[in-house]
């Protein structure tokens, strides 16, 4: 085979090596863009659902604007992966097009040198002159060689044809390609559009709230300070508890002093430390703390959707489910403690070697301080708020007295 046309067969492989792997490369991320959208769509469903399924009125300003942040927060995020869809699409289309320009030039090439070798197969076909080739030969060495050079081209001719075959299909299939990925980009645009359309609903729902809101500063204002004040009596019951249950654990290991706390960590027997070994082994795969249900609130500090410059600090994270839903153990465990805040509702503590989980707003409890848990046990029925119809439950992890971002542990909270 001439070098040149050797050549040629080797850019063409390249190249599609090169097509093949940069396609297998963007479908993957396309799938993982698309995963991601249906993620958001559901949350957004949630939230509708569990946020927005009472009446606008009901449940204090605090709540409304809470509900409406988080939504727009997700909206927000829909439009931006939808974007990022839309762009890969593009990148797609345009490779698509650039492609199609290459198999046809490709399809030429092999069509010409096609109509090449025939034309001259034509010329040299008859058995005589093929008879002639081969016993002009100078040597039977000669001889043979030109008969497997007949043999090789008669094969190499078949191999073109085939080529051709091929690449006309690949044009073929890149072409509805090209029309699919052009009625998805128009799909997508289309959702976009929606969404950007109810975004500016949601914002002007929120614009709305945050003028009412700013009328009456004063009753926003309460609002905060009451919910502050709750979130640092269950933090102060919570450490109280876990240092309370560190002093009792060490003391009857032997290590504590009696009426003190000797350490900020449980001293650990063997079983104990099998345990704690386990729940760190599935940090990022632990279960939620309940069957369904949204985030409402993330862990860490996050500023107030009123007034940007007021922050606030959570040591835990919020999540909303349905009424009737039941706070369910994230891994085995033993209940060391039943949390009871003045003024509000229940929880309950569990110790996972020297892991610690916190489940609150519970309005009956259905274990008691000392029992074994094994995972997904039903610890109580969580509360339902009847002025705003949420049903949220409150959950904190720790490592001795450590705060843990349960975000980091839960899978994909």
């Amino acid at each position: 085979m001439p070098c040149r046309r050797i050549i040629f067969v080797c850019f063409l492989m390249l190249s599609t090596l090169l097509s093949i792997q940069t396609s297998y490369a963007q479908t993957n991320e396309q799938k993982a863009l698309e995963a991601k959208r249906e993620q958001l769509q559901k949350e957004i469903s949630e939230i509708n659902r569990l946020l927005f399924a009472e009446k606008k009125e009901k449940g204090n300003v605090l709540d409304q604007m809470e509900a409406l942040d988080k939504k727009i927060n997700v909206r927000q995020q829909l439009i931006r992966v939808t974007n990022q869809q839309s762009n890969l699409l593009n990148r797609q289309i345009n490779a698509n097009i650039r492609n199609i320009s290459k198999l046809r030039e490709d399809l030429n090439v092999l069509k010409e040198e096609y109509a090449t070798m025939i034309q001259k197969s034509y010329q040299n076909k008859s058995q005589q002159s093929r008879l002639m080739f081969l016993l002009s030969s100078e040597n039977f060495y000669q001889a043979f060689k030109r008969m497997q050079y007949m043999k090789q081209y008669t094969q190499y001719r078949k191999e073109q044809g085939e080529k051709i075959i091929s690449k006309t299909d690949e044009l073929t299939q890149l072409n509805v390609d090209l029309t699919n990925q052009r009625k998805e980009k128009d799909q997508l645009v289309a959702t976009n559009n929606r969404a950007k359309a109810q975004l500016m609903k949601e914002m002007n729902s929120q614009k709305e709230l945050l003028g009412s809101i700013r009328k009456n500063e004063s009753k926003y204002a309460r609002a905060i300070d009451q919910k502050k004040r709750e979130a640092r009596k269950i933090d102060q019951q919570i450490e109280r508890l876990i240092r309370s249950a560190i002093a009792a654990s060490n003391k009857e290991a032997g290590t504590g002093k009696t009426g003190s706390v000797s350490s900020n960590k449980f001293v650990l027997t063997p079983e104990a430390t099998l345990v704690a070994n386990n729940f760190s082994a599935n940090k990022g795969k632990l279960i939620w703390p309940v069957e369904k249900g949204i985030k409402s609130q993330g862990f860490g500090i996050y500023k107030d959707p009123v007034y940007p410059g007021i922050k606030h600090q959570s040591n835990g994270v919020i999540i909303t489910t349905d009424e009737g839903a039941k706070a369910r153990a994230i891994f085995e465990g033993e209940v060391i403690a039943i949390l009871s805040v003045p003024g509000g509702n229940k929880g309950v503590q569990i110790k996972h070697g020297n892991f610690i989980s916190t489940y609150y707003n519970l309005s009956d409890l259905y274990v008691k301080k000392g029992d074994k848990v094994g995972i997904k046990a039903e610890l109580g029925k969580i509360y339902t708020n009847r002025s705003n119809g949420q049903t949220r439950l409150k959950f904190y992890l720790y490592q001795d007295t450590s705060r843990l971002n349960p975000e980091e542990w839960v899978y994909q909270l």
